[in-house]
């Protein structure tokens, strides 16, 4: 029997802006169920490569594969949750998180109950009738992510989205975002700069190159699951952390040199 398709492939991607080269040559992909991250330095076109894969840019070369098929048309069948959590500051918590199955055509009355029986699962029992300005920047992501996974999507886009959080919040959400990806089974791909975080959470993990990205990297993050916080300090994660930083810390001196 033949091997399943990957759920999400990139072949060939490129993108190009005017005389900016932003994507060159990526070739990627995510099995069902995985966790994967593509980390590199700022600039490099990670959050490029995502709004390609949701579908809000066509590249200028290479193609994106959903189940072994070439969909040019995929806004909209995966969830893409970007870097700022974008929440309407008119509108409450349990209006904001149900905003996609409104535009799917869900009834407002209809999307609230859904969304309530997952307030708790989310951390923000309590809170639904709340605005967002009085919420903390950890239950703005919270909320942020419920949006995101109640529009019901299999393949999960992730840009960032612990990016603006303080450290000791962060690692919280970094553990509940491992258990929840888990628990509803999604595919699921991450951008991020911070190596730690990609170690973390991923399964494997690509390394992007300095603009135009390409992969010069991917890796294996061979740690047991479930991931406990205190795995950080272990040899083993280590290891990959060093193996994850020498293809951009040679680029970075590589660029000192040239200057």
């Amino acid at each position: 029997m033949a091997p399943a398709a990957p759920k999400l492939q990139v072949r060939g991607l490129g993108q190009r802006f005017d005389d900016i080269q932003a994507l060159r040559a990526v070739d990627l992909h995510v099995a069902e169920g995985e966790f994967v991250a593509v980390v590199g330095p700022s600039g490099c076109g990670k959050t490029t490569l995502l709004h390609i894969l949701a579908g809000l840019q066509q590249p200028a070369a290479g193609e994106v594969l959903v189940d072994g098929a070439a969909d040019r048309q995929r806004l909209g069948a995966v969830g893409l949750m970007p870097q700022r959590d974008c929440l309407m500051p008119w509108r409450t918590v349990l209006d904001n998180v149900t905003v996609g199955l409104e535009l799917a055509g869900m009834s407002r009355a209809a999307a609230r109950d859904r969304a309530r029986g997952e307030l708790d699962r989310f951390g923000l029992a309590g809170f639904e009738d709340r605005w967002p300005t009085a919420l903390s920047s950890g239950m703005r992501q919270r909320a942020a992510l419920l949006r995101t996974f109640l529009a019901g999507r299999e393949v999960l886009l992730l840009d960032e989205p612990l990016g603006a959080l303080d450290a000791l919040t962060r690692q919280r959400m970094q553990s509940w975002l491992l258990e929840l990806a888990a628990a509803e089974r999604k595919t699921v791909l991450l951008v991020t700069h911070d190596v730690d975080e990609a170690v973390f959470l991923a399964d494997r993990v690509y390394v992007l190159s300095e603009r135009p990205g390409t992969v010069v990297l991917e890796a294996r993050v061979d740690l047991p699951r479930p991931r406990d916080p205190g795995v950080v300090v272990t040899p083993e994660f280590a290891a990959v952390k060093a193996r994850l930083l020498a293809p951009l810390m040679a680029e970075g001196r590589s660029a000192e040199a040239a200057r």
